[in-house]
């Protein structure tokens, strides 16, 4: 399923939407200052290639919490917010119910992407 779903994923937008997440972390990653940003959006382009089979662990400490409050406050809100839309809209069918649970993962990593890692799921 998760080989079918994510290849799905791809045709209706997921690999698109990767590539964006791919390019807008290179450019981040340009300056010294984006570097720590720019490795957060290699992890939702990460997650955003191929999100079944994955899962998102959540941990960090006080650098992390201060980190994620900044991405919260310049863009992770909106981009939660577009993700939760996203999800939400999918799931008015049953065919889209497992992509908008991808989306709402994803919503979940855009609002606080630091001190989380993606990991494969074991199933």
């Amino acid at each position: 399923m998760r080989v079918i779903g994510n290849i799905i994923w791809w045709i209706l937008g997921g690999l698109l939407l990767a590539a964006a997440w791919a390019l807008i972390a290179v450019l981040l990653c340009l300056t010294v200052i984006g570097i720590p940003l720019g490795m957060q959006a290699f992890k939702l382009a990460g997650l955003t290639l191929a999100p079944f089979g994955k899962t998102v662990a959540y941990g960090g400490g006080l650098g992390s919490t201060f980190a994620n409050i900044i991405w919260i406050l310049l863009v992770g809100w909106w981009m939660a917010v577009g993700y939760l839309a996203a999800g939400l809209a999918n799931m008015v069918t049953i065919i889209g119910i497992p992509f908008g649970i991808q989306s709402i993962k994803m919503a979940q990593l855009a609002l606080m992407p630091f001190g989380s890692r993606v990991v494969r799921r074991l199933r």
